[in-house]
This record gives structure tokens, sequence and C-alpha cells, in this order.
């Protein structure tokens, strides 16, 4: 294949071409005619492609963290990682729910694309396919250009034999299958769900923080050579009945000690504060898999990223109206842009400037073509990827890669092209909004510029039918599990 410029061919093992020049051309042993492509990457340390670090936070809405506006939260350690790297303003996932999501991400392509577009229910997590086997994953990719690979935390793409982590790329797992674990008696719908490997794997502790361990233990075992962690926390998800012992209320499950940084109880009832804790344990356990990587001397060679896998949840009546997407509007389940648009933070030293502010248009379908590009991996034959890579905005203020971006969940579509977003839920009328001058979408200008509704609109018709090119046919949903 050809990215940027270059063609890939590959000898040997499987060794990229261009990996070797980059190589001969970092020792000094050969001069490359003219300048790379600002796509294409140069290697920290030439010996080797960058470690990944990828953390993908859940249902962590725009607005609740410190570094996004959030004065009332203590997330040191996300902070501090925004200051060393490049923090999104506008960065994006394609859908707003948390299993699509990340079939998006791990893919690349759009959930119409990889045939998971649905929520699983419950069924689904314990032994469905959810994405189709068809689909190449992330882990796959790196795998085969030499990476050590690890999942630890939040699975919610389908269990199934074939479907699991240890079977699509990941050398190791531990986790759990489904999307709404409880924190700390790892339950969903009334079942324990914690799993290594394949294998249910009773163990205590706070799920926050049995994740981070584990990636921490994996970081420090594979040290000498490239790995890819995805770190996919379950908080900030709520908890619900199912999740917690049989009668016992849910309720956010903070630890007294994240509590007690604000000065709150054990036993503090308001679920604002809770939730507020909650928000630290999980920078604190980001901060203990940071140090980590910083204390084995990785920190030059290791491409972080932190990101959302859809904005905050708006559920009022039910304790979880207490998170933020502010300024934007609504929250996951929606293509508002409350749902879609999301914290996210890239950090690789030497190769994206400290304390920058990106503010192209971005989106998680971009991380499989990032690491491709810094690992020397080559996609799949044939295989049609949305995303596109976000290095050059991220090391050099770029513009966007994207054209437009589209969004669909459920009944909710929407497009957004440069400044001007497309939106509707179900069968109701098309909105327009200028984001630019309106992010928050109060002010409706579908009357005053029924032109560009109608132009958009075409765009979006036009869109649903490529995004059948290349597509995987949604897998067979499975009935109710026998009890």
């Amino acid at each position: 294949m050809s990215r940027g410029g270059f063609r890939f061919c590959r000898l040997g093992a499987g060794i990229p071409v261009l990996r070797i020049l980059l190589r001969l051309a970092g020792s000094g042993l050969l001069v490359l005619a003219g300048r790379l492509p600002a796509a294409e990457t140069r290697f920290p340390a030439a010996s080797q492609p960058p470690n990944v670090l990828l953390m993908y936070v859940d249902n962590v809405g725009y607005g609740d963290l410190g570094c996004y506006g959030n004065r009332a939260v203590l997330t040191p350690r996300i902070d501090r990682l925004a200051r060393e790297g490049a923090r999104c303003t506008s960065f994006y996932v394609v859908t707003s729910s948390c299993t699509p999501s990340r079939g998006a991400l791990l893919t690349g392509r759009y959930p119409r694309r990889n045939g998971l577009e649905h929520q699983l229910a419950s069924t689904e997590n314990w032994v469905g396919i959810g994405l189709p086997h068809r689909e190449r994953l992330l882990p796959e990719y790196l795998k085969g250009a030499g990476y050590a690979t690890g999942c630890f935390g939040k699975w919610n793409i389908g269990f199934a034999p074939g479907s699991r982590p240890t079977e699509r790329g990941f050398d190791e797992f531990l986790g759990f299958r489904s999307g709404n674990i409880g924190y700390d008696d790892h339950l969903y719908n009334g079942e324990y769900d914690v799993f290594r490997g394949t294998e249910l794997h009773p163990v205590k502790g706070y799920a926050t923080d049995l994740w981070a361990e584990a990636a921490i233990d994996f970081i420090a075992r594979h040290a000498a050579r490239p790995w890819f962690v995805y770190l996919p926390f379950n908080a900030a998800h709520f908890v619900n009945a199912g999740n917690v012992p049989k009668g016992q209320k849910p309720v956010w499950p903070a630890p007294a000690a994240a509590l007690a940084r604000y000065g709150w109880p054990a036993d503090e009832a308001d679920e604002k504060r809770r939730y507020l804790a909650v928000l630290t344990a999980l920078d604190d356990a980001i901060g203990r898999v940071l140090d980590r990587v910083d204390a084995l001397g990785l920190r030059d060679r290791t491409l972080v990223a932190f990101i959302s896998d859809n904005g905050a949840f708006m559920l009022p009546g039910r304790g979880r109206e207490v998170a933020s997407n502010a300024p934007l509007r609504d929250g996951g389940t929606t293509c508002y842009e409350g749902g879609v648009r999301v914290p996210a933070i890239f950090r690789w030293p030497g190769r994206i400037p400290a304390g920058r502010e990106v503010g192209a248009m971005l989106s998680h379908l971009d991380v499989v073509p990032l690491c491709l590009e810094v690992s020397g991996a080559s996609a799949l034959p044939g295989r049609v990827l949305d995303g596109r890579s976000p290095l050059p905005a991220l090391a050099s203020g770029a513009a966007s890669p994207h054209a437009r971006l589209f969004f669909a969940y459920d009944q909710g579509l929407a497009v957004r092209e440069e400044r001007l977003k497309l939106v509707r839920q179900g069968r109701a009328p098309w909105e327009l909004y200028d984001l630019a001058e309106d992010p928050g979408e109060a002010r409706n200008l579908a009357a005053a510029r029924p032109a560009e509704v109608t132009r958009l609109a075409v765009v979006l018709a036009d869109w649903e039918r490529e995004v059948r090119r290349d597509a995987s046919p949604p897998a067979t949903r499975p009935g109710r599990k026998q009890k």
C-alpha cells in the first residue's frame, strides 16, 4: 500500500522497508532525498517504534475535567498530561454509546461499515459475536508489527468464541465482558464478570485500580520491546441495581481516599460529590500508570492517548445528571455536541509539543491510522479506513484531515463540515448550527439557511450509500441466555 507518498512493500518476516530506511537515516548511514511528508514520522529512538498507551475512559464529559474548565474537580494528573502534550477541543466520537464507540475506535471504521452499530444487551455481552470477525482490530495490526499487546478493563464488543480479546490480537486480557460493571463487587446483571484471558477470574479490589495495576505489570514485563496497552477504564460509568449486591442501593462508587481529598467523609451522600471523587480516583490511577512509564525510562518513546468513549450521560432523576458536558448540548446517546465531542489528550515527547491546544476536527477513527503510521504496520489490503492520521494536526497545528465527520446512533444522525453541523433525531426536522459561534447548539439556523440544510442533507445521504462499501454484515444477535 502507499501512504504519504511512499509505497510500502515487505521483506523477510514482514519488516516494512520504510522502517529500515528511517532507521538508517536516523543513524546517519543513509540520507533520504527531499523530506518526509508531514504525515510521516521520525521515531524518537531510531532503534524501535514507540510504545502506545491508549486510555479510553467511560462516559467522561467534555466539561468533567480540570483541564477542560471544571474548577470543582481534582484531576491533577490528567491536567498535567494536557500540559505535557496536546489537548484537543474539537475531538469527536462518531457514535454516542459505549459498544459502537469501541468498535469504531479499534477498527478505524464507522459503525455502519464495521457492522456494530448498537449497544450490546446483556446476553450479547456474555455470548454474542458482537463486532464481526471479518473486522481487523488495532492489536492485530500492532501484533503483526512486533508489539506485545495487552487489554485491561472494559471489552463490551462481544465475548463469543472468536470474539474474546485474546482471540482478536491481544496477548493478555484482564477485564470484563460487559458495559456496566460494579466497581467493588464486579457484578453485571447479577453475574460476576471479571475474566483473565477467557476464564472467570475471582479478584478483589476497586475496578479502576485493578485495571491500572494490570497495565503497570504488563508494561514492566515488556519494557524491552514495543508494547501496546489498551486501558479501557469503566470509570466514570454509573452503576445500577444489577451491578451491586441484591438489596444494595446503587450510588457513585467513590473510594474513601478520593472523597478525603476534598475533605468529605466516606459516607458522603451527595451524588455530585461522589461523582467528582470517582473522577479523582480515575485520575490517581492514570497517574500511577504514567509514573511507571517514566520510572522505566519509557516516557520519550511512548505515545499516550487519553480519550472518552462518548459524552457524559444526562439522565435526570436517577442521580446521574451530576456529570458535565459544559458548554455543550445534551449528552451520551445523542448526536448533539455533548454526546459526540469528548475530551482527548495526546502526549509524545519530541513529536507533539507540550502545551499545544488543537482545535482541528479530529476523531477516534484516527487512532488506528496514527498507530499504523508510527508502528510501521500496514493496513489490510482493500480495507477501507475512515480515519486519517491526526499527527500533523497534533504535532504542527495542521488543518483537520477530514472534510467532514458523520455521526449516527439509534435514531440520531448528523454531519459536521467545517463550522456547520446538520443534525436531527428520528423524523424530526433538520437542525443547522454554526459551531464556531454556537458550540452549545442553541440557535437553530435551518429556517434562515435552507440551502445549506438541503446541501448537507444530500451529503449525508451520499455518505449513507458510500459507507456500505467494504462493509461487514451485522452479526446475528443471540437469544436470551438460558438460566
